[in-house]
């Protein structure tokens, strides 16, 4: 049941949410996504030591290319205000027709700015649909799923990021060229009538459309005094988390095989192991959402998850073991990072009103894309003057530490609440003029579990 213990031991049920049983099809319908979105996206980061040398690119210059790609943000910024004008079901359905297309444009590309130019595509339609998906999820879960359910969708995103390091050493045993890690991109349009029919038609956001409060938002809302510290910090913290994981998760493959020397197989086998232990980190980050709130798991586990990051950009040289170095180091940076995005996300999809929850997502997208492509710029200019990647990248990823301090102190703990209570929703009403009508129907009616 979506319901919430308040005060005096009375239970509440979260209005609009559905029944766990009812919201299971859509919960397997977003892992899904999520695994072809983790999949289509690492491509490019596994392929990079083998993308410089298809195009003939030195380090500043892959680093310039990565940066130029990260502009796909604004298209995904765009794709997530217009879910919270059209809904989200039609974003998600219309970015796995046409992401496959463009995987095929990517694996065909004969230049490095044409290839550039189809990744730009691919992941802004994949942003888009990410941001819906994981609002969907907050919007349609109970109370006390909602940090289960962003638990999913980050174990789905993790388990298709994974499988491109598994793929990559057998294509390279039997002959194949990188290009053809776009393959199972280019199939993934085969899941689009799977997940069209597990999506409802009609759900919370279009209950909330049916009172005229979406048609009535802006773009620029998220910055109203009601949400102006809570869309400050989370850009903030997007910002300097987005410059950490860009030098710590984007140069991490080329790091094991162009610098360190580890052979794709070891490489790949050491990226496999610390996301399958990573992955632990979901259930973690669920059960300590839920348990000591959002907020704590942030700070505790993010302030701690960029200590592993460190430890293995700090070169074993003088350690027996390198390997198990690398091993253990990054294991424990995949867990905590996993335990914090559940924190993260299932805060940050909770804090706005249904009319900006996927737009607040997409101006994240927006900072991350900025702070993306300032990353892989100083990066390039600052691999001669430092001394090489490494050291450019360990400076780096000290920045997330700061971004666990600055959520702790400025985010409101959301825990327990009621969706509309924890968006402010009433509130956000009378801002606007309007009468509020909370999203009353009953957990697992016939609307809500429309097809």
């Amino acid at each position: 049941m979506a319901e919430q213990v308040a005060a005096g031991g009375k239970t509440e049920r979260d209005p609009g949410s559905q029944s766990a049983r009812a919201a299971r099809p859509i919960v397997v319908a977003i892992a899904l996504l999520l695994i072809y979105q983790g999949y289509t996206l690492s491509v490019a980061g596994i392929a990079s030591p083998w993308i410089a040398r298809s195009f003939h690119l030195d380090q500043p210059a892959l680093a310039r290319l990565f940066a130029w790609m990260s502009v796909s943000a604004f298209g995904s910024m765009l794709l997530a205000r217009l879910a919270d004008h059209i809904g989200r079901r039609r974003i998600i359905l219309a970015s796995l027709i046409l992401a496959p297309i463009f995987s095929l444009g990517s694996a065909m590309a004969p230049s490095p700015w044409e290839f550039a130019i189809f990744q730009v595509l691919i992941s802004a339609l994949l942003g888009g649909s990410v941001s819906s998906a994981t609002v969907m999820l907050a919007e349609e879960l109970p109370v006390d799923r909602r940090s289960t359910g962003q638990a999913c969708a980050a174990a789905a995103s993790a388990i298709g990021g994974v499988l491109g390091y598994i793929v990559i050493p057998f294509l390279l045993k039997w002959g194949y060229s990188w290009q053809w890690l776009f393959a199972p991109s280019v199939a993934g349009i085969a899941l689009v009538p799977s997940v069209a029919r597990m999506l409802p038609k009609q759900n919370r956001w279009a209950r909330v459309s049916s009172t005229g409060s979406v048609e009535a938002s802006h773009f620029y809302d998220i910055f109203h005094p009601l949400y102006r510290r809570r869309a400050a910090t989370l850009l903030t913290c997007a910002a300097f988390d987005t410059m950490a994981g860009t030098a710590v998760n984007g140069w991490l493959y080329f790091e094991a095989v162009s610098i360190l020397g580890l052979s794709p197989e070891k490489a790949s086998m050491l990226v496999v192991l610390g996301m399958g232990v990573g992955m632990l980190g979901f259930p973690i980050g669920a059960w300590t959402a839920e348990r000591f709130g959002r907020v704590p798991t942030v700070v505790y586990a993010g302030g701690a998850a960029w200590l592993g990051a460190l430890a293995f950009y700090w070169e074993p040289s003088g350690i027996s073991y390198p390997f198990l170095w690398l091993a253990v180091a990054y294991c424990w940076f995949k867990i905590l990072s996993g335990v914090m995005t559940v924190g993260a996300n299932s805060a940050a999809t909770e804090l706005f009103p249904a009319a900006l929850r996927t737009t607040m997502v997409g101006w994240q997208m927006i900072t991350g894309a900025v702070f993306s492509m300032l990353a892989q710029a100083l990066i390039a200019a600052l691999i001669g003057p430092l001394g090489g990647l490494t050291i450019v990248v360990r400076y780096f990823a000290t920045l997330g530490i700061p971004t666990a301090i600055i959520f702790g102190l400025f985010i409101d703990e959301t825990r327990g609440l009621p969706l509309d209570v924890a968006a402010r929703e009433e509130e956000w009403a009378r801002a606007q003029h309007r009468v509020y009508r909370p999203t009353t129907k009953p957990a697992g009616s016939a609307e809500t579990q429309g097809a």
